[in-house]
């Protein structure tokens, strides 16, 4: 009996590119969830689209009362620097699934990754 295999999208790596997460976008049904923790002021301007916006300030207890602890994220800020930070909040409050987006909006853009805001 011949059966097929589903194919599935890549795993979710700690440190991940833009290509990393361009390829599990266009996967389709993706079920992952998009962090921006910069400043409301810059999300508002420009962001990945799709991301939401949950500032360092309160990033964890608003990840908390919002996402399950077994969902994939994908987190970026103004700098590397300032994701990591983010992401080490994250999985010291419990999540297991987030990665850094290295370049942030900057290397999204570069790859042409769509955006959307007010500029």
């Amino acid at each position: 009996m011949a059966f097929s295999v589903i194919p599935s999208p890549k795993p979710l790596k700690p440190v991940s590119t833009v290509f990393d997460l361009k390829d599990r976008l266009d996967w389709g049904e993706p079920a992952l969830t998009i962090i921006d923790v910069r400043s409301r002021a810059a999300f508002n301007q420009r962001r990945i689209l799709g991301a939401i916006s949950m500032p360092m300030d309160n990033l964890v207890d608003r990840a908390v009362a919002s996402l399950e602890p077994s969902r994939d994220i994908y987190i970026y800020g103004d700098n590397n620097d300032m994701t990591a930070v983010a992401v080490s909040q994250l999985r010291s409050a419990g999540y297991r699934h987030v990665a850094e987006i290295m370049g942030g909006l900057a290397a999204w853009k570069a790859v042409s990754g769509p955006t959307e805001g007010a500029l």
